[in-house]
Formats: C-alpha cells, sequence, structure tokens
C-alpha cells in the first residue's frame, strides 16, 4: 500500500521516514522526491508498507504529527489515473 506523505522538511532522510512508519508495520519502499539538479528534497515523497492495515494506522496516527519541526500531512496515495489536473493547457 502507498503512503503519500507531505510537509516534509527538507533535513528528512530516508532512514527518518523508515524509522516512523516501521512503528506501524513493515516498509517495502521509501521514495523521497528530490529536485533533479541539486538533489535537494521537494518536501515529499512516498512510502510503500507490505499491509493495507499497516498503512491505514500509519496514515490516521502521523498525519498532523510534528517531524522535525513541520506538521506532515499522510494520505493513502492515488493512483496516477485518479489525479485531477488543477490547471489545464490551452492551445
Amino acid at each position: 500500500m502507498n503512503i503519500y506523505v507531505g510537509n516534509l522538511s527538507y533535513n528528512v532522510t530516508d532512514t527518518m521516514l523508515h524509522t516512523i512508519f516501521g512503528e506501524f508495520g513493515k516498509v517495502m519502499n521509501i521514495n523521497l522526491i528530490k529536485d533533479k539538479y541539486t538533489g535537494q528534497s521537494k518536501g515529499f515523497g512516498f512510502v510503500e508498507m507490505e499491509k493495507q492495515s499497516a498503512a491505514e494506522e500509519a496514515v490516521k496516527k502521523l498525519n498532523g504529527r510534528a517531524v522535525d519541526g513541520r506538521n506532515i500531512t499522510v494520505n493513502l496515495a492515488r493512483p496516477r489515473g485518479e489525479r485531477t489536473q488543477s490547471k489545464q493547457r490551452r492551445w
């Protein structure tokens, strides 16, 4: 189950997220999104957990929790096809 994690401090690392989410179950993968030119975190990422029940519990308990001085946003990630586009291009 894939989880979106936002409003992260630029200092948050994969290891920190693994420790935080590991409290709720087995973490399969962490993908912290970084700027392709500078390598600096963009302040969000995704955590994949083995079990859906663990992911749902993590979302419930971690959404709004302070991590490195910022209250993080934690939601179940939506598949790419379900995302809505906020701006439409007009040619």
